[in-house]
């Protein structure tokens, strides 16, 4: 059953939603050689329902859902135009390749059309309800937004460095973690978030990557962060793919 939003709440009209779902799920294969990896189920639902409810959840009411490879088409069957879930709008781009999270991005910038857009990965859980964090994006005068989640694994992550409460570098997998948190897949972004994109240059593995955005807005002096109070998981791999149905599970029992 899909969850709709509580009627009232609200973040700024001015906040566009954008799912990222791309991708070829190469770690969960055999799962992955007949469908994407965010149509699989996590407990009840497929994986994909659960970022776009944190959304809605939050007062967003458009989405741009980026999705790629041969199984683009299930998304439109799964989720049509967005009404079963209280959206006005849901919107889809189609990525080629797998280029990373910045280039995905980059295919939003006509629907974001200058406003300011919360990004969500579509493989990423989050128990806290997300409205309190965009309505605190909502009174920056501007730059990004991102939300941090202390894990035992943060090498398998980006990783902030953290000096007198401020984010001053976050370094993408590294092999010393400077720290203990992880940067979750959720960021707010004002419209330069598509200038920097424009900006970058593949990473050693071929990609644009967002931790390179990321760094932009701390070079400038305009990110900000908070900390998740709640439980977080992605479900990119066997393991964190279990351990998301066994979180919703016990929040369903709860």
């Amino acid at each position: 059953m899909v969850e709709t939003v509580p009627q009232g709440r609200s973040v700024g009209a001015f906040v566009k939603g954008i799912i990222l779902a791309g991708g070829l799920g190469s770690r969960l294969r055999p799962l992955t050689k007949v469908t994407n990896k965010h149509l699989l189920p996590i407990y009840d639902k497929p994986m994909i329902y659960y970022p776009i409810e944190t959304l809605c959840h939050a007062g967003i009411r458009e989405i741009m859902l980026v999705t790629g490879g041969t199984s683009a088409g299930d998304f439109l069957r799964l989720l049509g135009n967005g009404a079963e879930f209280g959206l006005d709008n849901l919107c889809y781009a189609y990525q080629e390749g797998e280029n990373g999270i910045a280039d995905a991005l980059r295919l939003c910038e006509h629907f974001a059309d200058g406003e300011r857009i919360v990004v969500m990965l579509g493989d990423n859980l989050i128990e806290d309800d997300v409205a309190p964090y965009l309505q605190a994006f909502e009174k920056q005068e501007r730059g990004a937004r991102l939300l941090l989640k202390e894990v035992h694994d943060p090498g398998r992550f980006g990783v902030p460095e953290i000096r007198d409460g401020r984010i001053v570098r976050i370094e993408e997998k590294p092999a010393q973690p400077r720290s203990a948190y992880a940067v979750t897949g959720l960021y707010m972004y004002d419209a330069r978030v598509f200038e920097y994109i424009a900006s970058l240059v593949p990473s050693q593995r071929g990609e644009l990557e967002i931790t390179d955005v990321n760094n932009h807005y701390i070079e400038e002096g305009t990110l900000c962060y908070d900390v998740l109070s709640g439980w977080w998981t992605d479900a990119g791999t066997f393991e964190s793919l279990h351990l998301a149905s066994q979180l919703i599970a016990g929040k369903r029992g709860r």
